[in-house]
């Protein structure tokens, strides 16, 4: 068996397994929702969000349009649960970055993706910095309009929006920071399940999506080499 033949096997594998674990989460988000008689538009984001992190996990720019669109009814959600930072990047940050960057991802595709970049040490640099400086001014803003999760709230909502326009401009370093928002996430919903136990359909999803974010990282890794070498 070739090379080429046995990438093909092995991608196939990988496709069924998320597949797999796709349907078993919906199910499981399902049972959570009715045992807690969880509002159905609570957790409606959750199920197009599966298909949604099955795309990102192939690196797919389609996940882009679609994220975009969802992420207006996962603000409508955050709010209820008094995320107000995460509702925030959701309706300024999340649904019009992630339309741009659909456009253009489809403007400089590649197979299913886009061409893709790396960051210089300088802007990995700056970056950093202006992370640290947004984040001390979450950090006293959250608190003036009611966050209950000020720490974890605003680092995960800083990280998704650095990741937002890190996939806008197609660099390959999103995949590893969406890794850390990942876990982070998985975090903030486990101290949310004492006061609001309902959160449990998004921290299952929580968990789904940290795989396929496993996968897209690899993904994105190998596309970028394959695009170097071509």
């Amino acid at each position: 068996m070739n090379y080429h033949a046995e990438k093909k096997i092995s991608s196939s594998k990988k496709e069924i397994f998320i597949i797999i674990l796709m349907v078993c989460t919906a199910v499981l988000i399902t049972v959570a929702g009715i045992y807690f008689k969880q509002n159905f538009l609570r957790f409606l984001p959750l199920y197009i969000s599966l298909v949604i992190a099955l795309l990102q996990s192939r690196v797919n720019r389609y996940s882009n349009i679609l994220g975009s669109i969802n992420s207006l009814l996962y603000g409508a959600v955050y709010i209820y649960f008094n995320l107000y930072g995460a509702a925030f990047s959701a309706f300024l940050f999340s649904f019009p970055i992630q339309l741009l960057t659909f456009i253009r991802w489809n403007k400089n595709k590649w197979e299913h993706s886009t061409v893709l970049h790396k960051m210089s040490w300088k802007q990995r640099i700056l970056l950093t910095a202006g992370f640290i400086v947004a984040l001390a001014v979450m950090w006293f803003v959250l608190p003036l309009i009611g966050s209950q999760y000020v720490f974890l709230d605003s680092v995960t909502t800083l990280l998704g929006i650095v990741i937002y326009f890190l996939t806008m401009f197609a660099y390959v370093e999103y995949t590893f920071l969406m890794i850390i928002n990942g876990i982070l996430g998985i975090i903030l919903y486990i101290t949310m399940l004492k006061d609001t136990p309902e959160i449990t359909t998004h921290l299952i999803f929580s968990v789904y999506s940290f795989i396929c974010i496993v996968f897209a990282f690899f993904e994105a890794n190998k596309l970028y080499k394959g695009q170097q070498e071509k």
